[in-house]
């Protein structure tokens, strides 16, 4: 019974792993939507978002199953109830991701990004798609001091929105209120994707140590 009990835990960790690929995949195609104001990209990252959503509903029931039947306790009721947490937070960066896709349709057939500011959303880009690749592994090894490094990941993305938020910011902006409202708004959506993740990593440490850590972060 055990064994079968423990498989049920690992598929869990499978499923969180298997959402965050999904999450990445589709920052990575929203990005791309809208560095390239490509509206077919953009549809499909819109159209997929629901498979995030199914997937964080089948984490809640195959985790509120085991508490319902296996009544755990110590260590495995903090698997448990960190799934439900985690798969919370990683519905939340799909969100984020279609917030993304989402300014790129609205604006086709215009590009969103000024080109002085393209170079930061490729590098944020970037940087939230290393972020859940990372998470990835993380969800499937339970690695704390892996858990721990992603912050520096995030570090870096907190430091391309500050000089994104300087520059729309800058006396140099000649680009209007409405393209400052846009690109607040898209690097708001990087940042958050960012802490999601660290949120869901903070959680990974939790369940091996039995202590959340220290953060301002969500």
């Amino acid at each position: 019974m055990r064994e079968v009990y423990q498989e049920q835990l690992d598929k869990l960790a499978d499923e969180l792993a298997a959402m965050s690929t999904m999450v990445g995949n589709a920052m990575e195609q929203a990005t791309t939507a809208l560095l390239g104001a490509d509206l077919s990209l953009a549809e499909q990252v819109i159209d997929d978002d629901m498979k995030v959503d199914e997937a964080r509903a089948r984490c809640e029931e195959h985790a509120f199953g085991l508490l319902a039947l296996q009544a755990p306790v110590a260590g495995d009721l903090r698997t448990v109830i960190s799934t439900i947490h985690a798969a919370e937070s990683l519905e939340r960066m799909g969100d984020l991701a279609l917030h993304v896709a989402k300014a790129a349709r609205r604006r086709h057939p215009q590009p969103v990004l000024p080109e002085d500011v393209k170079t930061y959303f490729s590098q944020m880009g970037q940087v939230a798609v290393k972020l859940a690749n990372r998470l990835n592994q993380i969800l499937r090894t339970q690695d704390v001091q892996q858990a721990r490094d992603l912050e520096v990941d995030d570090d870096e993305m907190d430091d391309l929105h500050r000089h994104l938020f300087s520059v729309v910011m800058g006396s140099e902006w000649s680009h209007g209120v409405s393209a400052a409202v846009d690109i607040t708004l898209l690097g708001r959506f990087y940042e958050r994707f960012a802490d999601h993740a660290v949120s869901v990593a903070r959680r990974i440490i939790y369940v091996v140590t039995g202590t959340m850590p220290n953060s301002d972060r969500p």
